[in-house]
């Protein structure tokens, strides 16, 4: 089964009618079949870009509660992983919570990400390696 790494971008544009990408968002995620991950660094950034409005933030938390992504939690591994990547994609540069999907990419060997941050995600590497396949195209 396919398997996808939700990042914050494409989180706010698929909750959120008001977002350039909105409509994209919504045709890619409604006919993507298959498992759908993301981290708690990416649930507190998309939460954060919706509010304050309760409103909005509870439809993000019910996304997650309904199972329209799985959360993954952030174990003293992945957190050390994480911040040796944002290190050596300083540049680009990578924040924490991108850190954590390609973090997480690793571990479940997912090649896969629904995200709008083209800049960042056409540069990260998967152990240093693969490609990401960027979702929406």
């Amino acid at each position: 089964m396919r398997s996808l790494l939700l990042d914050t971008g494409a989180f706010v544009a698929l909750l959120d009618r008001s977002e350039n990408s909105h409509q994209s968002c919504v045709v890619f995620f409604s006919t993507y079949k298959g498992e759908v991950y993301t981290t708690e660094p990416v649930l507190t950034e998309t939460l954060y870009l919706l509010g304050p409005s309760i409103k909005a933030e509870r439809a993000c938390i019910d996304f997650i509660l309904k199972g329209g992504a799985t959360l993954v939690p952030q174990s003293a591994a992945s957190l050390s992983r994480a911040i040796a990547l944002m290190e050596k994609y300083k540049d680009v540069p990578m924040d924490f919570a991108d850190a954590t999907l390609v973090t997480l990419a690793e571990e479940a060997d997912v090649d896969e990400v629904f995200t709008l941050d083209l800049r960042g995600f056409n540069s990260y590497r998967i152990h240093g390696k693969r490609h990401f396949k960027i979702w929406p195209k």
